[in-house]
């Protein structure tokens, strides 16, 4: 079966809601799925869950840096090392893990951070195994991460609680 792209972008709720659930689907059918977040902490309620269900894998954030605007040059450079290392790591363990579904959540965020360089993700995305279908999360995709992708998918805010002062809440929002 041939692998497609997938992004799902936008300011709205339910970005990384979509990439779990189509993980959830296609370990239901036997396919073998990898998780990996950027930019994100161990904190969010899918997590272990997703880690109880044959056939997903979901590496571990080992490493925290926090919000990026709240980062000292100093962090945004280790940060960058730190990513660029993980989305190079989560390239290699899907193809060499025969995995059929691989799920960036956060992305975009990291290549519009230069914290993952676009560069290689596009080089990535061209060359993976033709049977590798892959999910992007994040807003503002690129136009040249759109281009290649099989589907875009946009969630729109129309009216969220933040915008009424809301904080996040356990098990909603993470």
């Amino acid at each position: 079966m041939k692998g497609y792209i997938h992004i799902y972008c936008g300011d709205g709720k339910g970005k990384t809601t979509a990439a779990v659930g189509l993980a959830v689907r296609a370990a239901g059918r036997g396919k073998r799925v990898l998780i990996v977040r950027f930019l994100k902490t161990e904190d969010s309620g899918e997590v272990p869950m997703l880690r109880q269900i044959p056939g997903i894998t979901v590496t571990p954030c080992d490493r925290i840096f926090g919000f990026v605007f709240r980062m000292t040059e100093t962090e945004k450079a280790e940060a960058a090392v730190y990513f660029k290392q993980r989305f190079e790591t989560a390239c290699r363990e899907a193809v060499e893990g025969g995995y059929d579904l691989l799920i960036l959540d956060e992305l975009m965020a990291s290549c519009q951070y230069d914290m993952v360089p676009e560069t290689a993700v596009v080089d990535f995305l061209k060359n993976r195994p033709e049977n590798l279908e892959v999910v992007m999360t994040g807003r503002n995709p690129s136009d040249a991460l759109v281009a290649l992708a099989d589907y875009v998918s946009e969630i729109r805010a129309v009216k969220h609680p933040f915008q009424e002062g809301a904080a996040a809440r356990e098990g909603i929002e993470y």
